[in-house]
C-alpha cells in the first residue's frame, strides 16, 4: 500500500519540445545558431552557395578546364571567396542588426560575374541566385524582398555592363525574366516564412500555457500531498476493481479495512455490533470498488482489547461519458468516542434506575395520602407533586429508553387511525391556548400490529412538538392512510421548522434547535429519539422534512403485521 510520494523527477518544459512539428526541428536550429552566434549564423547561411560554387570549379576543371584559365572567371571566382572570408571574420553581432544583407546581395553581383564570364555553358549559374534571394527574403522585414529583387536585377545588368556585352535577344531575356522569377521566388520564400514563424509562435504560446497548466498542477498537487499528510481522516482512492491508487498517511488500519483476512486466521473486521465478521463482499474496497457511496458506517477492526472503531465513507468517481472509474473513501478513528458515547449511556441509564425507585415510592405514597380523608385542603397542592412526579417517571423512563436504545413492545391488533385521534383529541386543549389549529384527517380504521400505548406515546410527542414549535400560531395537521402493506402517519405543523444542519441532527439524544433555546421552548431533546426507538422496534421507519419558517412534516410509516 503506497503513500503519497513526491514526483522525483520534473521535466522542463520548453517551446517545440516533443511535438513532432517543424517546430521542434526549429528549436534545435536556433539551439545551433545560437552556440556559434551571430557570426555563425552568417556562416551557415553562406555555406550553401559557397559549397555549390567550389562543386562548380571541380566541375569546370574536369569538363571545361579552359574556362578556369579565363582572368574573369578568377576574378569571380576571387569575389566568392572574399565574400565567404567576409562571413567568417566580420564580427556581426557587433554591427546594427541587418547589416549581413550585404553578402547575399554582392553574392547575388558575383554570381552574375561567374555565369558571364564562364560564357554560355555556364547560363545555368543564373541557379545559384535562389540561395541569396532566400536567404534575404526570409526575413520578417518586406524590405529583404526588395533587395533580393534588385540584387537578381543587377547580376543581369552589371557584368553585361562591365564586359561590354553587347545586347543580345537572349540577354534581354534573361535580364527581363530573372529578375521577375526571382522576384517570384522571394515573395513565396517571404510568405512561406511568415506562415512558418506565425505557426511557430502560436506553438510557442501553447507550449508556455502547457508549461504554465503543468506548473500549477504541480503546486496543486504539492498543497495536495500537504494537506493529504497532515489530516487526521484517513484517504483512501481505489480504481473500479478496488486497487489502490492513493492513500495518506492517516491509514493505520488498511490492513483489515482492505480485505479479509488469509485462510484459516479469524476475520479483522466486523460490524457495528463488534461480533458478526464483515463477509469480503461487504468490505469498503468491495463496495466502493462496486460502485457503492455510504455514509459514516461504522466497523470495528482488530480482535479483543485491541480492537478499533472506525467511521467509513464513500464516494464513487464518474468520468464524463458516465463510466465508473473508482471511489474515494475516508474514514476516522472514532473508539474514543463510541467508548465516550457508551459510557454516558451506562451513566444516564444507571442514574435513571437510581431515580425510578424513589419516584415509584413517592408516587406510590401520595396515592396513599390522597386516598386518606382529611387532607381536603391540601390535596390540590398534593396533585401539583403528583403531576410533577409523574412527568419526572415519565422523563426517567424515557432516559432509561434512549440510553438501552430498545424498548419493550406488547404487540396486538390496534386501530391506528383511533390511537391517532385520541392523541388528537387530548391535545386540543393544549392547542387552543397556543392558539394553533388542530386538524385530524383519518381514514375510518388503520388496523396494524402495534403496541397501542407506546404508538400512541410517539403520536403524542409527535403532537406536542408540533403545537410546541408553532409558538405564533398557525395549523398542525394530523393524518393517516394506508400505503400497501403499511400504515402511514404523518403530523404536520406551520411552525419555525429546521435547517438542513438541525433537521439532520433531529434524531439525536438531547439535541435541541438554536431557536428553540432562544425562544425557551421547554423539552429536553428526547422526544424524537424515543419516537425512532420505538417505531424501529416496530420494523417501521421515521423520517422529517423541514424548512426555516416553513413548518415541519414528521412522517410515520408502520407495517400492517
Amino acid at each position: 500500500m503506497s503513500h503519497l510520494r513526491q514526483p522525483d523527477v520534473r521535466p522542463e518544459l520548453r517551446p517545440g519540445d516533443g511535438d513532432g512539428t517543424g517546430a521542434e526541428l526549429a528549436d534545435k536550429m536556433d539551439a545551433f545558431f545560437g552556440r556559434l552566434g551571430e557570426r555563425g549564423r552568417v556562416i551557415v547561411r553562406q555555406l550553401p552557395l559557397s559549397v555549390t560554387v567550389v562543386l562548380v570549379v571541380a566541375a569546370a576543371k574536369v569538363f571545361r578546364p579552359e574556362t578556369l584559365a579565363d582572368p574573369r572567371f578568377q576574378l569571380a571566382l576571387l569575389a566568392h571567396t572574399a565574400l565567404f572570408v567576409l562571413s567568417v571574420a566580420v564580427p556581426w553581432g557587433r554591427l546594427p542588426r541587418g547589416a549581413y544583407a550585404v553578402i547575399p546581395a554582392l553574392d547575388c553581383v558575383a554570381i552574375g560575374f561567374t555565369r558571364e564570364a564562364g560564357g554560355p555553358n555556364f547560363n545555368v549559374l543564373s541557379l545559384l541566385l535562389v540561395f541569396p534571394v532566400i536567404w534575404l527574403s526570409v526575413d520578417r522585414n518586406r524590405a529583404g524582398v526588395v533587395v533580393a529583387v534588385a540584387s537578381a536585377t543587377l547580376s543581369t545588368v552589371l557584368p553585361a555592363a562591365a564586359f561590354g556585352a553587347a545586347p543580345t535577344q537572349g540577354s534581354m531575356i534573361r535580364t527581363v525574366f530573372l529578375p521577375l522569377v526571382m522576384a517570384a521566388i522571394a515573395i513565396t520564400a517571404h510568405v512561406v516564412a511568415g506562415t512558418l514563424y506565425r505557426q511557430r509562435q502560436t506553438l510557442v504560446r501553447k507550449d508556455e500555457a502547457l508549461a504554465d497548466s503543468v506548473a500549477e498542477s504541480i503546486r496543486r498537487q504539492e498543497l495536495l500531498d500537504a494537506v493529504l499528510s497532515t489530516v487526521n481522516v484517513g484517504v483512501w482512492v481505489v480504481d473500479q476493481d478496488g486497487r489502490d491508487v492513493l492513500t495518506n498517511r492517516a491509514l493505520q488500519a488498511g490492513a483489515a479495512l482492505s480485505g479479509p483476512a488469509p485462510s484459516g486466521n479469524r476475520p479483522r473486521l466486523f460490524q457495528a455490533d463488534r461480533a458478526t465478521p464483515v463477509p469480503p463482499e461487504r468490505f469498503p474496497t468491495a463496495r466502493a470498488a462496486g460502485g457503492e457511496a455510504f455514509t459514516d458506517e461504522l466497523y470495528w477492526a482488530g480482535g479483543g482489547e485491541d480492537m478499533r472503531a472506525y467511521s467509513v465513507t464513500a464516494r464513487t468517481m464518474v468520468s464524463t461519458n458516465g463510466k465508473h472509474e473508482g471511489a474515494v473513501i475516508t474514514f476516522a478513528e472514532v473508539t474514543a468516542l463510541i467508548r465516550a458515547l457508551s459510557a454516558k449511556d451506562n451513566f444516564v441509564a444507571t442514574v435513571s434506575h437510581e431515580l425510578r425507585t424513589p419516584l415509584t415510592s413517592i408516587l406510590g405514597y401520595l396515592e396513599l395520602v390522597l386516598d386518606e380523608p382529611g387532607h381536603q385542603d391540601i390535596e390540590e397542592e398534593l396533585r401539583i407533586v403528583q403531576r410533577n412526579a409523574d412527568h419526572l417517571l415519565g422523563l426517567v423512563n424515557d432516559l432509561i429508553a434512549v440510553a438501552s436504545e430498545r424498548v419493550e413492545l406488547t404487540l396486538q391488533e390496534a386501530d391506528v387511525a383511533s390511537l391517532l385521534a385520541g392523541v388528537v383529541a387530548s391535545s386540543r386543549a393544549k392547542a387552543t391556548v397556543s392558539g394553533v389549529e388542530l386538524v385530524l384527517d383519518v381514514e375510518e380504521t388503520l388496523t396494524a400490529r402495534v403496541d397501542p400505548g407506546r404508538i400512541s406515546q410517539v403520536f403524542g410527542n409527535l403532537v406536542s412538538n408540533a403545537i410546541k414549535f408553532s409558538p405564533d400560531g398557525g395549523r398542525v395537521t394530523a393524518r393517516a392512510h394506508r400505503a400497501n402493506s403499511h400504515v402511514v402517519c404523518s403530523i404536520a405543523d406551520t411552525g419555525i421548522g429546521m435547517d438542513r444542519q438541525e433537521q439532520e441532527q433531529a434524531f439525536t439524544k438531547f439535541f435541541r434547535s438554536a431557536r428553540s433555546r432562544e425562544t425557551a421552548i421547554p423539552g429536553a431533546g428526547l422526544g424524537l429519539p424515543i419516537s425512532k426507538t420505538i417505531v424501529e422496534g416496530h420494523g417501521g421507519s421515521i423520517s422529517l422534512r423541514s424548512a426555516p419558517g416553513k413548518g415541519t412534516t414528521v412522517t410515520v410509516r408502520l407495517p400492517v403485521s
